[in-house]
């Protein structure tokens, strides 16, 4: 008997079998197309111990029980539809896992339904790509706590590991909080993305540096605070060369895509009212970059200004740094802000500290930077903002002239960096005692008498005013802020 069951033999659940079996575990695979499985045992698998199955009911009569069954299928209709196939050949005890890209909603409707048929459920977010299923992803599994002590070994134990020896893999929480974090992880990752491109942007095209010359920055800057995956995989993008020598960066349409865990998000921190500006950015950078023939007809009409940079290369080079750190900071301090708003809701009991933990090794966003976070909540697991433990707050603060002077030079040139602007603008918001919104209450209340609190009553007491004279004294509902 198989130790472990998984449906689906593409890149990624063909290689975490591959990874399970390297560590000592057999593993039972099935996948509707039975030519997938059939490739895989007789290629990549063959010789170890991993066996392929052509139904489900070979599948579940070759692994051992209580069964752990991992779907690593497409995320939406497939998987109800399999969970719909599985429930009726189950047996008490046993555990589903969907590891694919699930929207949390999804996996909280699916966790209580396995749950009511009797059965256990974990939505786990899986991050690496085919290179980290196969060497070691993060892992981030949530669901139906009492499956936890029966998947823990295995999973801790073909995760990716701290240069400390730590699994990138703890329980997140109950319902979707897996799915949940994961989904904010892919957010972050956007904003990431964006800002390196944007940085990019500025060398490329303010600085005039070569594609070799900014790879050559990034292998520096990737010495320091800005070390990580990311910036590694920039810097050995921009050395590449075509087939006639030239940059192979150069010759890729600019047109970005997307398969929407960004704008979910997105949608989530609107959903829980949580400034999540960076991140929102990001998602409709992509989207702006999409219509590519758009753009190019409006260049031929809209027109900026020349961009002419005359200042200290070496001094705007080490701005640019400066500004792509900061908002960096301002990118995790939204996404852990929207996590913690999420788990008041969803009565979720995060480990902050656990996830950065998690986010060190084997993810998309791996970076030396996560180990801050993880100190930072060691301190103060209570911390409601990144921004406002102490070495965070420092380096905010420090690189923030440069980080001014990107976004000055950058609209002065025409040159767009939204990623960067947006982080800035929050950060000058967020430390504002004061924001202009009683102008907009006041407008609220004076159209749709929505009322107003007042600064001189407390907090919670509603006013309205009849501004014009003729709107009388009945209000509409007050607000939610």
């Amino acid at each position: 008997m198989q130790n472990f069951g998984l449906i689906g033999a593409a890149v990624m659940g063909s290689n975490l079998a591959l990874n399970m079996a390297s560590h000592g575990y057999s593993v039972a695979v099935y996948s509707r197309t039975a030519e997938h499985v059939r490739a895989f045992v007789e290629g990549p698998a063959k010789g170890k111990d991993i066996i392929g199955c052509y139904s489900l009911e070979e599948l579940l009569a070759n692994i051992e029980k209580p069964r752990r069954i991992l779907m690593m299928i497409k995320a939406g209709a497939p998987v109800d539809m399999m969970i719909d196939k599985l429930l009726p050949m189950l047996d008490p005890g046993d555990i589903l896992i969907d590891g694919g890209n699930s929207h949390f909603p999804d996996t909280i409707r699916r966790c209580k339904k396995v749950e009511n048929a009797g059965f256990l459920y974990i939505g786990m977010g899986v991050s690496g790509g085919e290179e980290g299923a196969l060497t070691g992803p993060s892992l981030m599994p949530g669901g139906s706590p009492a499956a936890w002590p029966y998947v823990k070994d295995i999973l801790q134990t073909i995760a990716a590991h701290t240069a400390s020896g730590e699994p990138c893999c703890d329980w997140i929480g109950e319902g979707g909080a897996g799915h949940f974090v994961k989904m904010v992880h892919n957010g972050i990752e956007y904003g990431d993305m964006e800002l390196i491109c944007e940085a990019y942007q500025l060398m490329r095209f303010m600085l005039g540096m070569t594609p070799d010359e900014i790879s050559a920055t990034l292998t520096e800057w990737n010495k320091g605070e800005l070390d990580s995956y990311l910036i590694e995989i920039t810097r050995d993008i921009l050395a590449v060369k075509d087939e006639d020598g030239q940059p192979l960066v150069d010759k890729i349409l600019d047109t970005a895509g997307q398969k929407g865990t960004g704008k979910w998000t997105a949608i989530a921190a609107l959903d829980e009212g949580v400034p999540l500006t960076l991140i929102g950015e990001a998602v409709f950078a992509r989207c702006l970059s999409a219509i590519k023939e758009e753009r190019v007809a409006a260049s031929k009409v809209l027109h900026g200004p020349a961009v002419k940079f005359t200042g200290d290369r070496e001094a705007f080079l080490n701005a640019i740094r400066q500004a792509l750190y900061a908002s960096k900071i301002v990118s995790y301090a939204q996404g852990y802000a929207l996590m913690r708003q999420a788990a008041k809701d969803y009565g979720w009991n995060l480990n902050y500290g656990g996830i950065a933990l998690m986010w060190r090794g084997g993810c998309i966003i791996r970076s030396v930077f996560l180990g801050k976070i993880k100190d930072a909540f060691t301190v103060n697991p209570e911390l409601t903002n990144l921004l406002l433990d102490p070495y965070f707050h420092e380096a905010v603060e420090s690189r923030q002239d440069g980080w001014r002077k990107v976004c000055a030079e950058a609209i002065m040139n025409g040159i767009p960096v939204p990623a960067f602007a947006s982080a800035l603008s929050y950060f000058d918001g967020y430390r504002s005692e004061r924001l202009p919104a009683n102008v907009l209450q006041a407008q609220r209340d004076y159209f749709g008498a929505h009322t107003y609190e007042r600064v001189d009553k407390p907090r919670g007491e509603f006013f309205h005013t009849n501004w014009t004279g003729k709107g009388g004294n009945i209000v509409a509902s007050t607000y939610n802020a």
